[in-house]
């Protein structure tokens, strides 16, 4: 007993260590890795995803890994979320996880996997036991580790809709609710008092795209980089999310995944409207080659890079926010 104990308070401490040392490097630089749509079932096709990320962690080095959902394709839910997971922990780096619409069909719910996950090295997913939802918010530190410099958001954008498949009146997939759009607006809002009024740059990470991607990807005026092989799977409601962050003025970018024939990112009033590279193996449909999105934060700028890092070593689609979309 003794022993659990102590294991348990070891994890705790090193995800707070890990938490509290979130910072830009001295040459104002961060960089986060984002792996979406791993899908790792434990079969032989699996294998690719894993190798994706070995190859992006040993390329990249990043300060922070973000997964965006759909982790998991199969049971046991435990035993796969685990082999991805660690599979990302050994290389040292702090990590965070959000689930997509598949990850609970597996056997556990995405709170129990998110538990699961909190026993892993180097997560620094925080203790949302006490919350209805699994949304949290980093802060990455200037260089000197005294003030926040960069605001990430993670929200967890769900599954279907009350009674799907029976009831499709509703649309396919599930929105962010009116209570996680006033969760957002007043972490803004109290960030931006705590920093004397002005609004921190920052970035947004979920899984289902905003029913914006929409609208962006048809404006014939917009500039799209990356590729665009099918249409957004968005909810059909809107309930706000992209208006309240225009309004808030400090997401300069929402990075998704859930579309796997997508990697393209598109402004849309002023916020980059983005997506991952498809992570996973062959297990589900995929048509781009296995990889990861890379964004590269400048300290004190409302500016950042990005491209995409496949598994093959090749880097594509480099572009800078937001003079790339201009």
């Amino acid at each position: 007993m003794k022993r659990i104990l102590y294991i348990f308070l070891m994890i705790t401490c090193y995800t707070a260590a890990w938490s509290q040392n979130l910072k830009f490097h001295e040459n104002g630089e961060f960089k986060i890795v984002q792996f979406t749509d791993i899908h790792y079932n434990g079969t032989d096709k699996a294998k690719e995803a894993l190798d994706c990320i070995d190859s992006v962690m040993k390329n990249e080095l990043p300060d922070l890994v973000v997964v965006t959902g759909d982790i998991i394709w199969s049971k046991p839910a435990k035993k796969n979320l685990l082999t991805v997971l660690n599979c990302i922990a050994k290389y040292n780096k702090p990590w965070v996880i959000e689930f997509g619409n598949h990850d609970f069909e597996n056997g556990l719910s995405n709170r129990e996997l998110y538990n699961i996950a909190r026993s892993v090295k180097n997560n620094i997913l925080p203790d949302l036991s006490n919350e209805k939802e699994l949304d949290f918010i980093l802060k990455v530190k200037q260089h000197d580790g005294i003030k926040p410099a960069a605001i990430l958001y993670l929200l967890d954008t769900h599954a279907y809709p009350k009674g799907f498949p029976e009831d499709k009146s509703h649309g396919t997939y599930a929105w962010l609710t009116f209570e996680q759009v006033e969760w957002y607006r007043k972490q803004s809002k109290t960030i931006t008092a705590e920093n004397a009024g002005k609004t921190l740059p920052a970035l947004a990470f979920f899984h289902i795209p905003l029913p914006e991607y929409h609208d962006a990807a048809q404006n014939e005026n917009a500039i799209l980089i990356g590729t665009r092989r099918e249409e957004a799977c968005s909810p059909i409601f809107n309930t706000g999310m992209f208006t309240a962050m225009m309004e808030a003025g400090d997401v300069m970018a929402t990075f998704v995944g859930h579309d796997h024939d997508n990697d393209y990112t598109v402004m849309w009033h002023d916020i980059l409207l983005g997506y991952g590279r498809y992570s996973g193996g062959n297990t589900v449909y995929n048509h781009l080659t296995h990889g990861a999105r890379v964004i590269i934060l400048k300290e004190g700028l409302r500016e950042f890079d990005t491209y995409i890092r496949e598994i093959n070593g090749s880097c594509v689609n480099h572009a800078t926010y937001p003079t790339s979309w201009k």
